[in-house]
């Protein structure tokens, strides 16, 4: 049989020579082509589950405990019937999302947390249970409230946790795929280098009896693969000797543009979820402030202050019309410093008797970008955690300089100050994320986000002495505000 096929292939034509050599050329190619292909569908497909997964479980974290607690209250105070509550259908568009989440991960630790959060929600389902009956046995109302206070709140709490952790580990394991892809990308490197080996081998062992100018454009390709194998990806193969010998150079070029095109892939899909996050404070109002803000007009209307009621509702719309201005990243200092002062201008009349306000930033710094909602938060702080917690009147002031390469803006207050440690401990949570402390995440959300959009040299930085105040520094590049319309 050996020597048949011998025999046939010393009498074949030189062109048929050609199409054995080109088939048996083309058995390894295509066969590294199939496997690269599954491996990468199999691969990407992980990937846009764990993606889904960590974006399902974001939206759900959210809400859910400030719309739970809140609605349990409602139906506690009477101020919702039975009928009206939508407590079943918030428990069970919750357990949805979390049967939704258990078919996306493959994490064990993260199906042990889920079954946490279903835990969580049957008790839940219980509380709810108990409230109702007693609403229907005769509105025990101190019984419910202890309940609402002693249970409901604090499994919403462990339930708010429970997805945080969730979602923190879906992260550690999409940047670990990211890490995986990078090795499959020189594995397939290492995989073309042998396949091409195997091919010039094939190649050296066909010449003696193949014309040599078909090993010449084989050589050319070859070169392309070894400079692809060093991490060049921006070379490309221009080998143009026969049809067969063209489609393997276009192939060749497709492959390189596959890589390139993955990992650029994956490094949007990062930057995608580093932005979420920091998303998630611009994205959510203090209840509270909105609650007293509008207890607040409701008085000065009934105490006869029309002026007051006017000046502050447009104070309020101004706020809200920046904070909820979704399709706006950065805004002019121009923007960022009249929302700080629609801010000031509603706390004023709130807390006349012990704050003031200042914003004395040169003009010319008006038309440079800021990211948006990066000053009132550091006012806010400087509010709740200066002034407030200082007899007398305390004084906030918004001032900006020109350097030689950058402009800072300033947030000043006479407030109470902080200690050396404490100072020290708001230090280092503006560059480590925590959660445990609104005031230390802001300020951690506020510098992350320009660290993000302009790099890391550009931030915070903070000083204060207990008892004599505190003064925060924002530091930015002279980026003009044309940059957005571009």
């Amino acid at each position: 049989m050996k020597e048949k096929l011998r025999k046939i292939y010393h009498n074949s034509t030189l062109a048929t020579k050609i199409r054995y050599s080109y088939l048996l050329l083309l058995i390894p190619i295509v066969a590294f082509l199939i496997f690269c292909f599954c491996n990468l569908w199999s691969s990407n497909r992980k990937y846009e589950d764990m993606l889904n997964s960590a974006m399902v479980a974001s939206e759900f974290s959210l809400d859910f405990k400030k719309d739970y607690d809140y609605e349990t209250y409602l139906l506690i105070v009477e101020n919702k019937t039975l009928d009206e509550s939508k407590l079943g259908e918030m428990l069970e568009e919750a357990n949805r999302i979390v049967d939704g989440l258990e078919e996306l991960t493959d994490s064990k630790e993260n199906r042990n947390r889920l079954a946490s959060a279903k835990k969580y929600l049957n008790n839940l389902q219980i509380y709810k249970e108990r409230i109702e009956q007693n609403l229907k046995d005769g509105n025990k109302y101190e019984n419910n409230i202890e309940i609402w206070e002693n249970d409901v709140q604090i499994v919403t709490a462990l339930m708010r946790e429970t997805i945080f952790q969730y979602i923190y580990y879906e992260i550690k394991d999409i940047q670990k795929a990211r890490t995986e892809y990078q090795d499959f990308f020189m594995q397939m490197i290492r995989f073309s280098i042998i396949a091409f080996a195997l091919i010039l081998i094939l190649i050296t062992f066909l010449s003696y009896y193949i014309p040599l100018s078909i090993t010449h454009p084989i050589r050319k390709l070859s070169e392309v693969t070894d400079q692809v194998a060093k991490g060049d990806l921006t070379v490309r193969s221009d080998v143009r000797s026969g049809a067969e010998v063209s489609v393997l150079n276009d192939s060749l070029n497709t492959m390189i543009d596959k890589i390139n095109e993955l990992l650029e892939q994956v490094k949007t899909e990062q930057g995608r979820l580093r932005k979420a996050e920091f998303e998630l404070l611009q994205s959510q109002i203090n209840p509270h402030f909105l609650y007293n803000t509008l207890d607040t007009i409701v008085w000065l209307a009934e105490a006869g202050e029309q002026k007051k009621v006017v000046d502050m509702v447009g104070s309020l719309s101004d706020f809200f019309r920046t904070s909820l201005n979704q399709g706006k990243d950065m805004v002019s200092v121009k923007e960022e410093l009249q929302h700080s002062r629609s801010y000031l201008e509603i706390q004023q009349v709130r807390y006349q008797d012990i704050l003031q306000y200042e914003i004395q930033v040169p003009e010319p710094l008006f038309c440079y970008l800021i990211p948006k909602i990066t000053i009132q938060p550091l006012v806010e702080n400087a509010l709740y955690h200066g002034i407030k917690n200082k007899r007398g009147i305390g004084k906030i002031i918004i001032t900006g300089k020109r350097e030689k390469d950058y402009f800072v803006l300033i947030v000043e207050d006479n407030g109470a100050g902080m200690s050396r440690e404490r100072l020290e401990a708001v230090r280092k949570g503006m560059n480590q994320k925590s959660q445990t402390e609104k005031d230390i995440y802001a300020l951690y959300n506020v510098n992350e986000r320009i660290r993000l959009n302009f790099g890391q040299k550009y931030g915070l930085s903070i000083a204060s002495v207990l008892g004599e105040g505190t003064t925060v520094q924002v530091m930015l590049p002279f980026t003009y505000q044309e940059r957005e319309n571009k």
